[in-house]
């Protein structure tokens, strides 16, 4: 990863992530575009996935005052697909409770593709790179002015995640089973879900970002995606790994951490980050003086998550 200097780095190792990702996404785009026969699969995993490296590539390839740019190109790339052309456009709900109504229906549309692949088994490979690189929510709150946390985090507050998680399966089962109401896929319906499910979202992680100054908050307290994420993360095959005789124990990486995560409590056990509230965002890397970050593809399970917390 280019980390010193003002010029492009286009060394062979800064393709290697991107090629992964192209590979992943288009090798599963041409795969049920087949056996579901239908080129809309074609097209939607090729694009995300192309989006996805792109971002990658420039993350690795760019000067260091540059780099957040990679992962911004992707989140608008993807972020804006998603909820323009997939959400308002397709009157998908991509929200979770578009997801819990879609399992009850039967109905095996983009929306249930998205929530299986990016959130429940992809995880198994990326980690949370999703909440990185294409959450349309992240998208905006990474516009705010605290993109690093003033203060760690209010330990207590993540469980409001999971509270705010089966309030909504209760509210959807309850429409569904009690009221006889369920709303129809790609209907208005699932429309008017979908806007007034981003608009709390949006109203929510502003308010939050900007009373704790940390544009990451909703992410960490409210947003109910980590619930599924979370379970298979832990198993990821890609990692952030520290190189002990690189690091010099100058804590940079856990200053601009966006999600407060212990990284060199990780380092100091010979263990890769294996927190599940890492999003692979990958700033601890760029940001490393030493270059002893990056990402690593291996075996390991994390267990109880290292974070910092407010005293």
């Amino acid at each position: 990863m280019n980390t010193k200097g003002n010029k492009w780095d286009l060394s062979w190792e800064n393709f290697r992530l991107p090629f992964l990702f192209l590979g992943i996404f288009w090798g599963l785009a041409i795969l049920l575009s087949i056996t579901a026969d239908t080129v809309f699969y074609l097209f939607n995993f090729g694009y995300i996935g192309t989006s996805i490296a792109v971002g990658i590539f420039l993350i690795q390839a760019l000067p260091k005052e540059h780099k957040a740019w990679g992962r911004r190109t992707s989140q608008i790339l993807v972020g804006c697909y998603m909820l323009f052309f997939l959400g308002l456009f397709g009157k998908e709900n991509m929200q979770i409770e578009g997801f819990f109504m879609l399992l009850l229906s039967g109905v095996f549309a983009a929306a249930t593709m998205h929530y299986v692949i990016a959130k429940i088994f992809g995880p198994l490979v990326f980690g949370r790179a999703w909440c990185s690189y294409t959450c349309w929510t992240a998208m905006v709150l990474d516009l705010l002015p605290h993109k690093r946390p003033k203060n760690k985090r209010i330990k207590g507050l993540g469980l409001i995640r999971y509270v705010y998680f089966f309030l909504s399966l209760g509210l959807v089962l309850f429409i569904w089973y009690v009221l006889k109401n369920p709303v129809e896929p790609q209907s208005t319906g699932e429309l008017y879900w979908l806007i007034a499910g981003n608009i709390l979202y949006y109203v929510l992680g502003i308010i939050l970002a900007l009373k704790l100054k940390d544009n990451r908050a909703f992410c960490k307290y409210i947003c109910p995606i980590p619930v599924l994420q979370k379970v298979t993360s832990r198993f990821s095959l890609l990692k952030i790994k520290i190189d002990p005789s690189k690091c010099i124990d100058c804590g940079k990486c856990e200053k601009v951490c966006p999600m407060d995560v212990n990284l060199l409590a990780y380092k100091n056990q010979n263990q890769r980050i294996l927190a599940t509230e890492c999003i692979w965002c990958s700033t601890c890397a760029y940001e490393c003086p030493e270059n002893a970050i990056a990402s690593s593809f291996g075996f390991d399970v994390g267990l109880k998550d290292k974070l910092y917390f407010r005293s």
